[in-house]
């Protein structure tokens, strides 16, 4: 029976990435993405064609009956979830210094990386539970370390994943459940388009010992690391995919 992983926010950038490397892993997929289906038919398509039976779930992760009515659909369709790789996440709509953040951009942040995050988690978690078996994957960043004071609701809501893996990780290690934590670098995706120009530049200065750009499919080998049972003995284990930046160097 071929194993099925979630992904959220795999409509795109790091999550359509990682579905495609699942999907050659031999996972059926199962997309939660708050972009209409209509839109994602040709990807669907590719999922399909590399061996996917592909579940697309259109919903906001900032609803929890969204959540829960996404997860109930996927046991239906396939009876058990085997992975889940929590990649939703947005930036604020603008960035502003931290004296000038509003409550609204805090507010859309945090109901969707935070809580949006913890209720799929929970949710799925339940399942799984009475599986006694399964893998949860978050995608943070490193911005859950490195401080933006021109973003300060992103990094708090990065740092908070980190908190997450780790209580998720103490929670469901009594039933066989393992949670883990990859923190994508400089990723070229939508999200980072806009400040193309910054990044170019700390490139070159070499900031980042790897001096490169990360790609979506970056963050998937090392999704599909995790998902594939590679580390049965660890939990609560971070992977950085940044290029080196978490090094300290003299």
């Amino acid at each position: 029976m071929k194993k099925t992983a979630i992904i959220t926010g795999g409509a795109g950038g790091i999550g359509f990435g990682t579905a495609q490397r699942l999907a050659a892993d031999g996972f059926n997929i199962a997309i939660f993405d708050i972009k209409d289906e209509s839109a994602f038919f040709e990807k669907i398509s590719l999922l399909d064609a590399a061996g996917s039976d592909t579940m697309y779930f259109c919903g906001n992760i900032a609803k929890v009956e969204d959540c829960y009515a996404f997860v109930e659909k996927v046991i239906e369709k396939y009876g058990k979830i085997d992975v889940l790789v929590n990649n939703s996440g947005v930036a604020p709509k603008v960035r502003a210094d931290i004296l000038d953040t509003t409550e609204e951009s805090m507010d859309y942040v945090f109901d969707i990386n935070i809580k949006g995050t913890f209720f799929m988690t929970q949710a799925v978690a339940r399942r799984m539970i009475e599986q006694n078996d399964g893998i949860i994957i978050n995608i943070s960043s490193i911005s859950a370390y490195a401080s933006s004071v021109n973003r300060p609701e992103y990094c708090m809501s990065k740092s908070a994943i980190s908190m997450m893996t780790v209580l998720f990780a103490d929670r469901l290690a009594a039933h066989g459940i393992h949670v883990y934590e990859i923190r994508p670098g400089i990723i070229r995706t939508d999200m980072t388009a806009p400040v193309t120009e910054k990044y170019d530049r700390m490139i070159t200065d070499g900031v980042f010992p790897i001096a490169r750009w990360g790609y979506p499919e970056d963050v998937a080998k090392a999704v599909s690391a995790f998902a594939g049972g590679a580390f049965p003995y660890s939990t609560g284990e971070v992977i950085n995919v940044d290029g080196g930046f978490h090094l300290f160097r003299v």
